[in-house]
């Protein structure tokens, strides 16, 4: 069965098509009577304008897209949750799409969204972006405004929603040290993304302002972020440096893989060895012991991308340049019993 159209609203009721399109936009110089009618028969037969027609004539689609890498991550789900929040508050509807941490899948979302005509983009970048961004620079081509959050990157000049990395992990790690621990193992991600980096280099900071040399083979990078590959590399390196009493991981998924391999060698938490880990998922309360982590403001980073991306949106319809800008958002400690407090 076809969609009912403008058309066969107006030959129902006798009018025309102008008439029948202006008195669902309440326009004034529209009789009360006739716009009850022309709504009425519109909720009848069920009547739906066409997105795309609305669309061309408005040049605006009332839709955002937002890419992140993962859907099983708690971090991210809370990201979209804060996106979808603010972006329907501002009128518009979401697209969200899930690049599995692949270039090659973040470029044929990207362009899905410019096909799609979405009035913005929101993007947390995939581990594999940074060695080629020609599909980030083609949304500039196509005049969409961008905001990158959490996973970005300094060679996109867009705004941006993140947190201070480095501080964030140099507190965490400065936690460890404080309570005695000296031998710390740093268990980080991928080497490509500014974030593992950066809490890479608060780990570093935190160690050489306690007056500890740094040891590169306490040093290990999780590729796949999984936790079976934490719980193995973990077992690996304590087995070969038992002298190891406390581990930074840079997500709570490499923290939980950290923490069974511990449990596996039979050493206790938090006595043997610390841990703490970087999100504050929901899991880190459940666990036992419950763990130690750094909390980021997941729904709070969702809205304020969004914030940023209508007004840039806003800014472009009146011919207005937006100028990029950062914002960092605050992370807190949250210390339960896989660290000595």
């Amino acid at each position: 069965m076809r969609p009912v159209t403008l058309k066969d609203l107006a030959k129902t009721l006798g009018v025309s098509v102008t008439t029948v399109s202006k008195a669902l936009k309440d326009y004034p110089d529209i009789s009360e009577e006739t716009k009850r009618q022309v709504k009425e028969l519109a909720e009848t037969l069920k009547y739906k304008p066409n997105i795309h027609a609305v669309t061309l004539r408005s040049q605006e689609s009332k839709t955002l897209g937002v890419i992140v890498p993962k859907v099983d991550h708690h971090f991210f789900s809370e990201i979209i949750n804060g996106v979808i929040e603010e972006a329907e508050k501002n009128g518009y509807l979401v697209i969200s799409l899930f690049s599995n941490d692949t270039l090659e899948l973040e470029q044929r979302q990207v362009q899905l969204l410019i096909d799609k005509r979405v009035d913005g983009i929101l993007m947390a970048l995939s581990n594999e972006t940074q060695s080629n961004l020609d599909h980030i620079h083609s949304i500039f081509k196509n005049e969409i405004p961008l905001v990158l959050f959490d996973r970005v990157s300094a060679e996109v000049n867009c705004s941006k929603v993140l947190i201070d990395d480095r501080i964030a992990a140099h507190s965490a790690v400065s936690h460890l040290l404080k309570s005695g621990c000296k031998e710390i193992m740093l268990l980080s991600g991928p080497k490509s993304p500014d974030n593992y980096r950066l809490r890479h280099a608060g780990y570093i900071q935190a160690l050489e302002e306690h007056g500890i040399t740094v040891n590169p083979n306490l040093i290990h990078h999780c590729t796949s972020l999984y936790i079976t590959e934490a719980l193995r590399i973990t077992q690996k390196a304590i087995l070969e440096n038992p002298k190891i009493d406390g581990i930074f991981a840079a997500t709570d998924m490499l923290a939980l893989g950290a923490l069974g391999a511990v449990q596996d060698l039979q050493k206790k938490i938090p006595d043997e060895i610390s841990i703490i880990g970087f999100s504050n998922w929901f899991v880190t309360d459940t666990v036992r012991p419950h763990l130690s982590t750094v909390d980021q403001p997941s729904i709070e980073m969702g809205k304020k991308a969004v914030s940023l991306l209508v007004e840039e949106i806003r800014n472009l319809q009146k011919g207005i340049t937006t100028q990029p800008v950062s914002v960092k958002l605050p992370t807190k400690l949250v210390l339960r019993n896989s660290t000595r407090n």
